[in-house]
């Protein structure tokens, strides 16, 4: 039976009645996507522009100081800074300021909007974008210091003619999960393991072995990647943030990787929140959505590097941490050894 969505209407008059409820969990709620809550404000608090990732980029640089927020359904990034080195490209595009650093994948970008929002004398405005199926990749929010000026023009460059607000979303295409149980030839594996010169080249080796993550994770031996206690990731950013050693955080989604490079101090836990609350870095993490962590051991032509990554109960990856290093240089002494104490998961206790 086909689900009735609700009208325009009828989700602005729920998004009034719960002024508090975050927008992704009203949509949620709604059964309907972000980008069709948003898409309802046309004409009201929001503008339907143009979603290309590339056009949006050439004219970035020009908004000054933003925060950009990239998340995924268990981690929200953010980072204040600006959008500095941008090399677009048709895959992949790369933005390498020195406090915003993203890789961008177009292919994943459909719609945009301009939203507005006023509260009291405060009005907010951001850049918001959406893949096929409106969920969000990418937002941009302006500061006090932004160029309001160059982004009252990119609205008025970008606007569609379409300011409909209804949203067609187009159905997600079932992507073929992996088959868990298949035998994982442990001795290729190992050997495809070994000779990775770069971190970059791990996602390559998945591809050619028909891998996932996880099943390249449990199949490749203790030497290269081990399980972790629940509640590691807090002591490893705890423990970094003791000793002022820079790390590494990435988040992600089919759209968009936001890095943070640099230590982290503010760590607050709130519920199954886990919060990073710094000057230029905002990071919120549901640690109740972590099925799995793992610390990871790759060869590359520096040495071997550690990274702890935490999945969720699909097997996908939620968050991503290194120690931070400059390609050319070895792993940092002082990050592989908080790797290497934090406490392991007994493989009883696994199973």
């Amino acid at each position: 039976m086909t689900q009735t969505l609700p009208t325009p209407a009828e989700i602005r008059a729920f998004r009034a009645a719960n002024p508090k409820m975050r927008e992704r969990d009203i949509a949620a709620q709604m059964g309907i996507s972000e980008a069709a809550l948003v898409a309802a404000e046309c004409g009201l608090t929001a503008i339907r522009i143009d979603g290309d990732a590339n056009r949006f980029l050439e004219r970035a640089a020009e908004l000054g100081e933003v925060m950009a927020l990239t998340r995924n359904a268990s981690a929200v990034h953010e980072k204040i800074g600006m959008f500095e080195n941008i090399k677009p490209g048709k895959h992949a595009s790369i933005v390498l300021g020195e406090n915003i650093d993203l890789r961008i994948f177009p292919g994943a970008w459909a719609h945009g909007f301009a939203v507005t929002k006023t509260d009291g004398e405060n009005v907010r405005r951001s850049l918001q974008f959406f893949d096929k199926q409106g969920t969000a990749v990418h937002k941009v929010h302006l500061r006090p210091a932004s160029n309001l000026a160059a982004y009252d023009s990119i609205v008025v460059a970008f606007r569609l003619e379409d300011q409909s607000q209804e949203f067609s979303a187009v159905a997600a295409v079932e992507s073929i999960s992996e088959n868990e149980s298949a035998a994982v030839d442990v001795a290729v594996l190992r050997d495809e393991w070994s000779r990775m010169t770069d971190t970059h080249q791990f996602h390559g080796l998945l591809r050619k072995l028909k891998l996932g993550r996880r099943q390249a994770l449990e199949a490749v031996g203790e030497d290269f990647a081990w399980k972790l206690q629940p509640g590691t990731v807090e002591d490893m950013m705890r423990e970094s943030a003791r000793v002022d050693l820079p790390i590494m955080c990435f988040v992600g989604n089919h759209g968009v990787i936001q890095i943070h490079s640099g230590p982290v101090a503010n760590i607050q836990t709130m519920g199954p929140w886990l919060n990073v609350m710094d000057p230029t870095f905002h990071l919120h993490l549901r640690t109740d959505h972590l099925a799995e962590i793992w610390a990871v051991r790759k060869p590359t032509a520096d040495g071997h590097v550690t990274s702890l990554e935490a999945l969720d109960a699909k097997g996908e990856m939620v968050i991503q941490f290194f120690g931070k290093r400059k390609e050319g240089n070895a792993e940092r002494d002082d990050w592989r050894t908080i790797m290497e104490n934090l406490p392991r998961l007994d493989i009883t206790e696994a199973a």
